[in-house]
């Protein structure tokens, strides 16, 4: 191909989710609300993690760390979408593109990794009660939560790089709702079978080896609890991590179905529906996953209540 044709594009044009107008409008409000609601619910499980001194063990600090990349998640995609689903003109300079890409995959991967982390303290908190303490010190956790937000970045970094060293020529409609990292190969004027290779060994790297981590601390887990002889015993441990793995299911299963075989992966309505599951739904659902059933939260809830409850009393006498 002549190097002619092989020009850069300065903005690009996401053609979203509809045309039309009402239709737009009605996704406009629904989405608000949701990413209202999805900053509203990590905000409060990271205050009344800060408040509440109970709160303050390895499986709270990764849930904090977890709060944080969603709402970190929910903001490098639903802004942008709130926005071009009213305005005229639907295009995004190059440079945003590609900081959006980085910062969504980046966290995405974040989150993937965080997750097995996470297992690795309930396997740890059920198979090895006595030593939980020692073994996930303060110094462990850090170390484990700085591994994920590293790993998570530098594979962003890398696929955003190679991405967009792609010639675009002048195609620069990304029928996407974002622009996620299928949807801006796709634009490509020349052979992405290397780009595809890497989407597909960095989501091994950072999808199925966490995944089969999380698997077999679970395969350890369940094997512990069934020699648990009270049933009491039992649930109670199982309650300690039916939110992780409700978690894990919604955010491991789709992800999968999408990067591990680009080529032959989902139409392109399916990504787009992922991709809202991935912005909007998941990082609204996780505190509430991780909030109704655990009777931690709730007393840090309640209390907090009874807090404000007292100083309105005192602001009004």
């Amino acid at each position: 191909m002549g190097t002619e044709n092989q020009t850069w594009v300065r903005e690009f044009i996401l053609l979203g989710l509809s045309s039309d107008w009402d239709t737009q409008v009605c996704l406009f409000v629904l989405f608000s609300i949701t990413y209202m609601v999805t900053v509203l619910g990590n905000f409060l499980i990271v205050l009344l993690i800060g408040l509440d001194s109970r709160l303050h063990t390895p499986m709270y600090f990764f849930l904090t760390n977890l709060s944080v990349v969603d709402v970190s998640y929910a903001t490098s995609v639903v802004p942008q979408m709130l926005v071009h689903l009213l305005a005229e003109h639907k295009t995004i300079p190059h440079v945003s593109c590609a900081a959006q890409l980085f910062f969504s995959l980046g966290l995405g991967g974040i989150e993937f990794v965080l997750l097995a982390v996470m297992a690795y303290d309930r396997y740890v908190a059920v198979c090895d009660p006595l030593r939980y303490s020692v073994i996930m010190h303060g110094g462990l956790c850090s170390r484990l939560a700085i591994a994920s937000w590293v790993s998570g970045s530098v594979n962003s970094l890398m696929q955003t790089a190679i991405t967009f060293q792609l010639p675009m020529c002048t195609n620069k409609f990304i029928d996407h709702i974002s622009c996620e990292l299928l949807a801006v190969v796709r634009l490509a004027c020349v052979d992405t079978s290397s780009n595809e290779i890497a989407i597909m060994v960095s989501s091994i790297v950072l999808l199925m080896t966490p995944l089969c981590l999380v698997l077999l601390s679970y395969v350890q887990i369940i094997s512990t609890i069934l020699k648990i002889q009270s049933t009491e015993g039992r649930k109670k441990a199982f309650q300690t991590c039916a939110s992780h793995l409700t978690v894990v299911v919604l955010c491991y299963g789709m992800a999968i179905v999408t990067y591990i075989q680009p080529r032959s992966g989902p139409s392109v309505l399916r990504e787009k529906l992922i991709s809202l599951f991935y912005a909007i739904l998941t990082p609204m659902l996780n505190p509430m996953i991780y909030s109704v059933r655990n009777k931690e939260v709730k007393g840090a809830w309640h209390k907090l209540l009874r807090k404000l409850s007292g100083f309105t009393s005192k602001l009004a006498t």
